[in-house]
């Protein structure tokens, strides 16, 4: 299968991540065009092929965010193995390790050593708190960084137990982070001609997304909690009940707010003096909020959308995963792609987010890889020929 045309093709990352933030980061940066190479611990592979569930012993967590891979097992404690990573990254563009700080300097491969024999090679580092600071040497996971950084604090129901979020948050969001870094750090060395090291921490991810709560306690000294569905700052924006389950509403400005009002038929909330502006709304949030509550128990769902939706007012229902990829609008953007696995046959994953003018958004992805599945073609393009041309 021909690869992925975009922006980064002819762009080859070296990627000794594993699980989660480094490998979507990678997988983003495929989805751009680079090519990707996947260095693994031989006879183990990445930690999340060992992650469930198994479909005829196929791993889904590790086959969604590792597609478009190529794979080969090396071991940095061997010295021919040692070698190999050597040819790689002389032909490549990045280099990307998720190791605890201090690690890849035991195996040779720190930032310094490797930018003094390839200075033109970006290294990205990605760890859960950094190179430097108290907490550097700790480990890092996503569980504990939605701990330690709040998230958990404002999750979940008001009053209720600590509560993670229902994807992998803070990996995701570091791989986001991470490959714009590597965009960005590519850029530089396009125009100046300088590599650089990128030390990405999850801990600085997450506070970055926090943004918003940090920023009300420094102006405020407001601590944030957990509210649900609701919206600190802005009424109504949150989760209704209906005749036959919930849609979510949010009207972020007083027309909106008004324009709803029509619809259901109570033009004098919105000329109520205590739900005017946004401000009296969420002062008197539990008052209105029954108003509304009692007005939207008397039709569907579907019934709601198709009065609000044409209006401009935002509304929409509340999907489960079956529902929300069987949407018209995930075809419309070509936003399932399959892959052909041998033992499953065809499987869909989630298409590129990406959608640029100047390249073709392709329907096919090709397979994240079997362990060590590229070794031989990657030791005759990179190390064979690295030889080859030291012998001439």
């Amino acid at each position: 299968m021909s690869r992925i045309q975009g922006p980064l093709t002819g762009i080859t990352i070296i990627d000794l991540t594993r699980v989660m933030a480094g490998p979507y980061a990678t997988m983003l940066l495929s989805e751009l065009g680079a090519r990707v190479i996947k260095i693994e611990e031989p006879g183990k592979g990445d930690d999340s092929r060992a992650y469930g569930p198994f479909i005829k012993g196929r791993p889904c967590y590790f086959n969604s965010i590792n597609r478009n891979k190529e794979s080969i097992a090396l071991d940095l404690r061997n010295e021919e193995h040692c070698e190999v990573l050597d040819s790689l990254l002389a032909g490549a563009d990045v280099l990307v390790e998720n190791f605890r700080p201090g690690v890849m300097e035991k195996f040779g491969y720190g930032w310094e050593t490797v930018h003094a024999r390839h200075p033109r090679l970006v290294y990205a580092s990605v760890s859960g708190y950094g190179h430097s600071g108290p907490e550097r040497d700790m480990p890092g996971y996503d569980m504990v960084m939605q701990g330690i950084t709040g998230m958990m604090s404002i999750t979940g129901e008001a009053g209720g137990e600590p509560c993670r979020t229902g994807i992998s948050i803070a990996d995701v969001g570091t791989g986001i982070f991470t490959a714009t870094a590597i965009n960005a750090a590519l850029l530089h060395r396009e125009r100046t001609g300088e590599s650089t090291h990128i030390d990405m921490a999850m801990f600085d991810c997450m506070l970055s997304i926090l943004e918003t709560p940090i920023a009300r306690y420094q102006m405020t000294g407001e601590i944030a909690t957990r509210m649900g569905s609701l919206h600190p700052a802005i009424m109504p924006f949150e989760a209704f009940p209906t005749q036959d389950g919930h849609i979510t509403l949010a009207c972020g400005n007083d027309k909106l707010f008004r324009q709803f009002c029509g619809v259901i038929g109570r033009e004098d909330l919105a000329t109520h003096p205590d739900y005017e502006t946004n401000v009296k709304r969420v002062e008197n949030r539990p008052a209105l909020r029954a108003e509304i509550i009692k007005e939207l128990a008397r039709d569907t769902s579907d019934q709601w959308v198709a009065r609000l939706a044409p209006l401009g007012v935002p509304i929409g229902h509340i999907n489960n995963v079956e529902q929300a990829i069987t949407h018209p609008q995930v075809a419309a953007r070509n936003m399932l792609v399959t892959t052909a696995d041998p033992v499953l046959g065809p499987l869909k994953v989630v298409g590129n987010p990406f959608k640029m003018s100047a390249f073709p958004d392709m329907t096919t992805r090709k397979l994240a890889p079997e362990l060590d599945e590229d070794r031989q073609c990657l030791i005759e393009e990179f190390h064979n020929s690295s030889k080859s041309s030291h012998d001439r």
